[in-house]
């Protein structure tokens, strides 16, 4: 943990996002070494520059087939006609805004076109199929990635519960708390002239309990309550005490003093934290073999052999999870769903690719990914909703659709060998 104050505290959930967006910002940097489009150059009347990143393509493709002295020639390039050009057309004598209006008009005209002609022969068919599938995969993936980490954290709150020690009718005087009191119960206890200095209270909830004359000097709590307890001539100093650790409790002739702001909370204190990042990593890690194995056989298999059979075996592995009844039976199976399922993503990305001609691409692919965003959204709440609540309809629902979109996805046709259009 770095600190700033009391006030302020870089906790390990803010290293988290800083080391998850370092990626992303290698990303940007490296998209400035890489070329434009030949459609773009030549939509931006630079013919010269499309032909030469054509020519770059072919070569490199050629020595991969082991034919480097394969000569590359064009015999024809169909110019897309300019956005400009049209703007010109419109009017000579047109002004700025008018042209600027016509502009925006002409280009929401040509994104509504584009979009519409996914739903138009040859590839209606396709696209109806293609959103089925990428819906399906992403809530089922999305929804189960959310559930996995919150059912190990409900397995962990259960074992953690079932070891609290109860204390019933105490009554103490005269004590000095300067250890950890953790995972306990006290309830109508009595504490006269007791002291609390520099300790912890974890997970402790005091009920119905009285506090008379008791000295609280540098006390964090941590998921620890007072429930209508009374607290009698009390003095608080550097507690973490306030009102909303006093749950309908009164507090009579009692002062506090230098509060301590911010959060208290580390790795020692809830270790459940830890198990998160940690679950989400090994569940991360388990992606690298099926990527591996992907890359190697989907030219090999096919790749709605690889889609369809990768989507039904990561149904069928959900039904395994009615045996995860500890934490490292479900970490294994959240390793072999993502393990399964990566392939499908991999196979899926290329379908998509290669079933739409260049003039449909991008729109088919963005319609796709925003079904994919909207799935993930919906699976992350209807899945973490039924966490604690039960297993068998997040065990059902993720494998009815995983099924039931690996087996649309085996009806889609077989790009492989197929050229580009």
């Amino acid at each position: 943990i770095f600190s700033m104050g009391s006030a302020y505290q870089f906790h390990s959930w803010r290293v988290f996002v800083v080391v998850c967006a370092l990626p992303c910002m290698c990303a940007v940097v490296a998209l400035t070494f890489m070329t434009e489009s030949p459609r773009f150059f030549l939509e931006m009347g630079k013919h010269d520059e499309a032909w030469m990143v054509l020519k770059q393509v072919h070569d490199t493709n050629m020595r991969a087939r082991g034919e480097p002295e394969k000569v590359f020639t064009v015999n024809r390039i169909k110019l897309p006609k300019h956005l400009d050009e049209l703007v010109e057309m419109q009017s000579e004598s047109a002004n700025p805004v008018a042209k600027v209006l016509f502009r925006i008009k002409t280009e929401l005209r040509g994104i509504w076109l584009t979009f519409m002609k996914c739903f138009q022969y040859p590839v209606k068919d396709n696209t109806i199929k293609l959103a089925i599938v990428w819906f399906t995969l992403s809530f089922g993936y999305y929804g189960l990635s959310v559930w996995f980490p919150d059912v190990i954290h409900h397995l962990q709150s259960d074992e953690y519960a079932s070891r609290v020690k109860i204390h019933n009718d105490e009554r103490l005087e005269d004590f000095t708390f300067n250890f950890t009191l953790e995972n306990q119960i006290h309830t109508n206890g009595v504490f006269i002239n007791d002291r609390f200095i520099s300790m912890k209270m974890k997970s402790v909830t005091f009920i119905d309990s009285t506090f008379q004359n008791c000295y609280f000097d540098d006390v964090s709590t941590v998921g620890s309550l007072f429930k209508n307890c009374t607290f009698i001539e009390a003095f608080f100093y550097n507690t973490d005490i306030d009102d909303s650790k006093l749950v309908g409790s009164r507090v009579i002739n009692s002062s506090f003093h230098h509060n301590k702001t911010g959060c208290q909370m580390t790795f020692d204190d809830d270790y459940s934290a830890y198990w998160v990042y940690f679950v989400n990593f090994l569940g991360t890690l388990a992606v690298l073999p099926g990527n591996i194995v992907s890359a190697l056989l989907m030219d090999k298999i096919g790749r709605l052999s690889m889609l369809g059979g990768s989507m039904v075996l990561s149904g069928i592995s959900c039904f395994f999870l009615w045996f995860g009844t500890s934490e490292s039976m479900m970490i294994f199976m959240l390793c072999l769903y993502n393990g399964l399922s990566i392939s499908a993503w991999n196979s899926l990305d290329v379908v998509t690719a290669e079933l739409y001609s260049t003039d449909r691409r991008c729109t088919g692919f963005g319609f796709c990914n925003a079904l994919c965003k909207l799935a993930a959204v919906l699976g992350n709440l209807i899945f973490g909703s039924l966490v604690g609540i039960t297993k068998a309809i997040p065990i059902l629902l993720a494998s009815a659709v995983l099924v039931g979109g690996g087996l649309v996805g085996l009806r889609l046709p077989d790009t492989r060998g197929n050229v580009l259009m």
